[in-house]
C-alpha cells in the first residue's frame, strides 16, 4: 500500500530532480504501473488551487533522482474535465507552482492501440522526451494480437516498451529504459532535436501548422503582444517571446470556446479574439470542420505507424464477451447490479456499523476521561462539548468512507464500474444525468459525505456539480432517528389494504420525498446554472481484470485520509463554533456545582455498592432533574436560543414552537442533533435517543400557552419534510466546497435546500391543517 512520505527535495536545487509523467487514457493500468515503479515511496496531495489529487513517487534512475507523477486519465489534450484539465496543464508547464515535466511516458491499452495513438500523436507534439509503455501486454497476446514493439519503436521514433503492470512483467526493461531516457535529460538538446525531426511527420496536414505560423506572425502584427506585456514602445520581434508555445496557439485555434482559448485569452488579453476568429474563418474554408480533421488525421497518422506492427495469431475474447453478454443484459444485468448495488450499500451500512461504534465508544470513553479529570468550567466544555465531540463527528465518518472507496475501487479496478453506467446511464436521463451518478446517489442514502465524494468519477464538470447538488436530497441515515422519533409518537400503527402499516408507508414516503424533488431540481440545474451542451456518452468497457489490492488500498487510504486532513479539520471548526452559540452568553456557576455533586455522588454511590444508598440515590435525582432545568434555561438564554426565539414568527407558519426552531437551528453540524436538543429543551438532558420514552411522553404533552398540543400530525410531518429537505449537514456542505474548490457551491446548496424545505414543510402543514379541520 502507498504510504505518504514526507520526503523534501534534496538540499541545493530542485533542478536536480528530474519530473516524470505518466500520462494515459482512462483504465489502461497506468496507476498499477505508478506503483509498480514507485513502490512505496508516494506522496499525495493536491494540485495548486484544484482538487484533484495527485500522487507523486520518488524513485532513483540511474544515479538521478526523479519524481514521478501519475496524471488523471485523459483520452486527448483537449481537455473536458477537470482530471484531464490539470493532465494538460501538467504537460504543457502551464499550471503556476508547477515546474514543467522532463520526460513525459505515455501508457496505452494494448488491445486498443489504434485509439490510443491518437493521445500519443498529441503527447509527440509537444516535443518532450517521450516513453511509450504498450501495457495489458499479456491481455492483447491472449486474443491473438502479435505487436512488433521494435517496428512500432522505429515508426513512432521513441522508445517503446511492452508491460503487463498487474502481472509485474517488463517493469525491468521499462525501468531501464526509462532510465537511459532520464539520464539523457540535460546532457543535450536531443529532447528538442527529435522534436524538430518529428515536425515532418506530425498528424495534422502541413498547411495548418502553415496557418498557425500566420496566426503567430499576424499576433505579433496586430500588437497583441507589446499591448499585454504593458510596453508599447517595444519593438515587435523582440516580443516574440512573449506568445505561447506552438502547442498552445494550435489547440486554440482547433477547439473552439475550450480550455486552451481560455487560457490564451488570459495571457495574452481579449484583443486577440478578432485574430483567432479571424485564423479560424481561414481554417474552415480550407478544412471544412476542423474537428473531423483533427481526428481522421490523427487516425490516418496512427494507422501509418501501426503499419506491420499489428498481426493477428489465434485466441479471443471469448471470456469477456460472454461475461459482457451478462453484465450488460438489459434484464439480466440489471437484476446482477440490483444485488451487487444492494450488496455494496448492505455492506456500508452493516459493516460500518461496527467501527462506527468503536468510535463512538471511544468518543464517550475520552468525554469521561476529561469530565473525571477536569473540574466542570468552560474548558472542560469546550474540550468535551467542542473538540471532542467535533472530533468525533468527524470520525466516525471514516469507516462509511473507506468501505464506500474500497467497494467503488473494487468495482472500478476488475473494470465493473464502466459496464455499471452503461445499465443505468437510460434510467439516469431522466434526472439530466449520466449512468455515472447513480452510484454517488444510492451512496448517499447511507451519508451524503462518501456520496459527494464519490462524484470525482464523473469526468463532466456539469453532470459532476448536478450530482453534488442533488446527492444531500437522498435520505441519508442521520435523518432516521428524526424519523423514527416523530413517527413512533405520532403516526398512529394502522394497517392500509390490509398489509401495508401506516409507519412504514409514512417512513417510505419520507425517502421517496427526496428522490421525487431530486429529478426537477436536477433539469432545471442542467437547463440553467449547468446549462451547456449534453455530454456524449462515450464509454470504454475496458477489459476485465483481478483488482490490484495496492491500487485499492491506495485509493481507500487516499480518500479516507484526504478527508480527515482537509474536510475534517473545517468540520470541526465549525462543530466549535455551534458550541460557543449555544453556551454563550449565561452564568454556568450553577450547572458546574451540580455538575460536581453529580460526579461526587456518583463515585460515593459505586463506592457503596454492597450498602443501602437512598438518600443518595434520591440527592443524585434531585440533582440530575436541576441540572436538566439549568441545561435547558441556559440553551434557551444562550445566542442559539435568543436565535430560536428571534425565528419563532418565522417558523409559525411551519406550525413550529421556538423550541422546535431551535432543535432545527442546533441540527445544523448534523440532523441526528435535534434529538440531543430537544431532549435538554424538554428537561430530559442531552442523552437521550429516538426511543426515548421520556422524550416521547415530553414532545406529546407539549403544549401551547392556550393548552393546544404543539405536536399535531401536519406539524410532525412538517418537521419530517423539513429535515428530509434541509441541507442540515455541515460536513456534507464543507466537503462540497472542498470538492468544487469554492464557496459558491456548498452556499448554493444550503440556500436553495433550506428555502425547498421551508415551502416544502409550510405547505405540508397547511394542506394538513385544512385536511384536519375539513
Amino acid at each position: 500500500m502507498a504510504s505518504v512520505d514526507q520526503f523534501q527535495p534534496p538540499a541545493g536545487s530542485t533542478t536536480d530532480v528530474i519530473r516524470v509523467a505518466l500520462v494515459g487514457n482512462p483504465n489502461t493500468g497506468k496507476s498499477t504501473l505508478f506503483n509498480a515503479l514507485a513502490g512505496m515511496r508516494v506522496r499525495t496531495g493536491n494540485y495548486p488551487g484544484v482538487t484533484i489529487t495527485k500522487k507523486v513517487g520518488r524513485m532513483t534512475l540511474g544515479d538521478r533522482p526523479v519524481d514521478l507523477i501519475d496524471l488523471p486519465g485523459t483520452y486527448s489534450l483537449a481537455p473536458r474535465s477537470p482530471d484531464e484539465m490539470v493532465a494538460v496543464e501538467v504537460l504543457s508547464g502551464d499550471l503556476q507552482s508547477e515546474p514543467p515535466v522532463d520526460v513525459i511516458v505515455c501508457v496505452l491499452n494494448a488491445t486498443l492501440l489504434q485509439r490510443s495513438l491518437f493521445l500519443v500523436s498529441q503527447v509527440l507534439e509537444l516535443g518532450r522526451p517521450t516513453l511509450v509503455v504498450l501495457n495489458m501486454s499479456d491481455t492483447a497476446q491472449s486474443r491473438g494480437l502479435r505487436i512488433d514493439a521494435q517496428r512500432l519503436e522505429q515508426n513512432l521514433g521513441c522508445p517503446v516498451v511492452s508491460t503487463s503492470a498487474s502481472k509485474r512483467g517488463g517493469i525491468d526493461e521499462l525501468r531501464q529504459r526509462l532510465a537511459d531516457l532520464v539520464m539523457s535529460v540535460g546532457q543535450s538538446d536531443a529532447g528538442s532535436e527529435s522534436a524538430s525531426q518529428r515536425r515532418d511527420d506530425w498528424a495534422l496536414p502541413e498547411s495548418f501548422y502553415q496557418i498557425c505560423d500566420q496566426f503567430r506572425s499576424h499576433l505579433i502584427q496586430s500588437a497583441c503582444v507589446p499591448v499585454q506585456s504593458g510596453n508599447p514602445t517595444d519593438d515587435l520581434p523582440a516580443n516574440t517571446a512573449e506568445l505561447p508555445d506552438d502547442y498552445l496557439l494550435q489547440r486554440a485555434l482547433l477547439d473552439r470556446g475550450g480550455a486552451a482559448e481560455k487560457r490564451l485569452v488570459r495571457k495574452l488579453g481579449a484583443a486577440i479574439l478578432p485574430v483567432l476568429n479571424e485564423t479560424r474563418d481561414q481554417l474552415r474554408s480550407d478544412f471544412d470542420d476542423v474537428v473531423d480533421m483533427e481526428c481522421s488525421s490523427r487516425y490516418t497518422w496512427a494507422g501509418r505507424k501501426l503499419d506491420g506492427v499489428l498481426s493477428q495469431g489465434s485466441g479471443s475474447g471469448g471470456l469477456t464477451d460472454t461475461l459482457d453478454g451478462i453484465l450488460t443484459h438489459r434484464v439480466l444485468g440489471l437484476a446482477i447490479f440490483a444485488g451487487l448495488m444492494l450488496l455494496v450499500f448492505q455492506s456500508i451500512y452493516s459493516l460500518a456499523g461496527y467501527p462506527m461504534d468503536w468510535i463512538d465508544a471511544a468518543t464517550g470513553w475520552a468525554s469521561d476521561l476529561v469530565t473525571d479529570a477536569m473540574q466542570p468550567g468552560i474548558l472542560r466544555s469546550l474540550i468535551t462539548d467542542g473538540v471532542i465531540a467535533g472530533v468525533g463527528g468527524v470520525v466516525i465518518f471514516v469507516p462509511q468512507i473507506a468501505l464506500l472507496f474500497f467497494f467503488l475501487a473494487v468495482l472500478e479496478d476488475c473494470g465493473y464500474m464502466a459496464r455499471a453506467a452503461f445499465l443505468v446511464d437510460r434510467i439516469m436521463r431522466l434526472f439530466g444525468l449520466s449512468g455515472k451518478s447513480f452510484l454517488p446517489l444510492m451512496s448517499s442514502f447511507a451519508c451524503a459525505v462518501p456520496g459527494v465524494m464519490a462524484t470525482r468519477v464523473i469526468e463532466n464538470r456539469r453532470d459532476r456539480f448536478a450530482t453534488m447538488m442533488i446527492a444531500p436530497l437522498m435520505s441519508c441515515s442521520a435523518r432516521l432517528p428524526v424519523y423514527l422519533l416523530l413517527i413512533g409518537a405520532f403516526i398512529p400503527s394502522v394497517t392500509i389494504l390490509g398489509f401495508l402499516g401506516l409507519p412504514a408507508l409514512v417512513l417510505m414516503s419520507m425517502y421517496a420525498v427526496g428522490v421525487l424533488v431530486a429529478i426537477p431540481v436536477s433539469l432545471i440545474l442542467k437547463h440553467t446554472m449547468l446549462r451547456g451542451e449534453a455530454a456524449p456518452f462515450v464509454l470504454e468497457l475496458p477489459e476485465y481484470q483481478w483488482p490490484d489490492p495496492t491500487v485499492v488500498f491506495a485509493k481507500v487510504w487516499e480518500a479516507s485520509r484526504e478527508f480527515l486532513v482537509r474536510a475534517g479539520t473545517l468540520i470541526l471548526a465549525a462543530s466549535i463554533l455551534i458550541w460557543f452559540a449555544a453556551y454563550w452568553p449565561g452564568d454556568h456557576t450553577r450547572q458546574y456545582e451540580l455538575q460536581a455533586e453529580l460526579a461526587q455522588i456518583k463515585q460515593q454511590l459505586d463506592a457503596s455498592e454492597s450498602s443501602p444508598a437512598g438518600p443518595l440515590m434520591q440527592r443524585r435525582d434531585e440533582v440530575s432533574e436541576e441540572l436538566k432545568v439549568i441545561s435547558s434555561d441556559l440553551l434557551e438564554s444562550s445566542l442559539l436560543g435568543r436565535v430560536g426565539h428571534a425565528i419563532e414568527p418565522a417558523v409559525r407558519p411551519l406550525g413550529w414552537d421556538w423550541k422546535i426552531g431551535v432543535g432545527a437551528l442546533a441540527s445544523f453540524p448534523a440532523r441526528e442533533v435535534i434529538i440531543s436538543t430537544l431532549g435538554t429543551i424538554y428537561s430530559l438532558g442531552g442523552d437521550v435517543d429516538e426511543e426515548d420514552e421520556g422524550l416521547i411522553g415530553a414532545i406529546r404533552a407539549a403544549t401551547w400557552p392556550d393548552g393546544s398540543p404543539v405536536y399535531t400530525v401536519p406539524t410532525v410531518l412538517s418537521v419530517m419534510v423539513f429535515f428530509a429537505l434541509c441541507a442540515q449537514c455541515v460536513s456534507t456542505l464543507l466537503v462540497i466546497r472542498r470538492e468544487t474548490n469554492s464557496w459558491r457551491w456548498p452556499v448554493f446548496s444550503f440556500t436553495y435546500m433550506t428555502v425547498l424545505a421551508y415551502i416544502g414543510a409550510m405547505l405540508t402543514y397547511q394542506v394538513g391543517s385544512l385536511w384536519s379541520a375539513g
